[in-house]
């Protein structure tokens, strides 16, 4: 299995600490994780900036940005709060183009969003067409619109990220449904192992029914209780497997380590010392 290279996911205050870890293998790509701290899209960015540039310099690889997602539900029915949910999307872009303009281009970035979907059944019964799916799409369409067309002039692609989602039909349907190389599935591996315990499939299941359409990957491990965010190999997830259906992928989406004490580079040392990642 040809080792696969992981990126992570940081504060811009992080990176100086981790200066040496992003520059390793040709650039490992970042996930900025600044938008997800309450009021941080209400402040000067300029400080931020001028730290990112610094930490970032002779870095090539591709950086993105998770949005906000405390309340942000991108699923509403009512009109008026998705149009709230979509201009902080578009607040999102603009930091990103920020982001951008300082590193001196584009990195491809990506912009993960957070699921909607909190279906009231079975995991064995998906949400489709029979429970309501295609009118959800639609008011996620409506919110998403202005996002992905601004989104697409930055070539930034929206990842959705499983949450609470219990079968990947309803995510993969969504992300379909955009007919836009802007729009792809974000699987949290973590997220899919708490919800395999009620039934759900394996993280690496998820992987092989995405298929084309994943195109972001959290790492992270958990006991299968709680979502603790913890180093892969102190919880249970089979990782061997995870990174075996990756591998089979044709395309390379990014491989972001979202740990909660953001030791990544202790992360790293656990998959080289078992051959399944550098």
């Amino acid at each position: 299995m040809t080792l696969q290279t992981l990126g992570a996911a940081l504060s811009i205050h992080q990176l100086e600490h981790n200066r040496d870890f992003l520059l390793e293998h040709g650039g490992r790509d970042l996930e900025i994780q600044d938008p997800c701290r309450v009021g941080m899209l209400e402040e000067d960015w300029t400080p931020l900036l001028a730290t990112l540039k610094t930490n970032l310099t002779g870095h090539t690889a591709r950086v993105g940005i998770h949005a906000p997602f405390d309340g942000y539900h991108i699923g509403s029915y009512d009109a008026f709060a998705g149009e709230f949910v979509a201009k902080r999307f578009l607040r999102t872009l603009e930091f990103i183009e920020s982001v951008a303009d300082a590193l001196g281009g584009s990195r491809a970035p990506h912009m993960v969003l957070h699921s909607p979907f909190l279906f009231f059944g079975h995991p064995l019964v998906a949400h489709s067409e029979a429970t309501g799916l295609r009118q959800q799409i639609g008011f996620i369409q409506r919110t998403l619109e202005p996002v992905l067309e601004r989104a697409a002039k930055l070539d930034c692609t929206l990842v959705i990220e499983n949450i609470r989602d219990t079968n990947p039909y309803a995510l993969l349907e969504t992300v379909k449904s955009f007919d836009s190389d802007h729009v792809r599935m974000s699987l949290d591996a973590g997220h899919a192992h708490l919800m395999h315990q009620c039934g759900g499939p394996r993280a690496d299941q998820w992987v092989r029914q995405a298929g084309a359409l994943l195109g972001h990957v959290h790492i992270q491990d958990n006991d299968g209780q709680l979502d603790h965010h913890w180093h892969p190999g102190q919880g249970d997830i089979n990782w061997w497997a995870v990174l075996k259906e990756l591998g089979r992928l044709e395309h390379k989406p990014r491989l972001i380590l979202e740990l909660r004490d953001h030791d990544v580079q202790k992360s790293i040392q656990w998959f080289i010392a078992h051959g399944l990642a550098q």
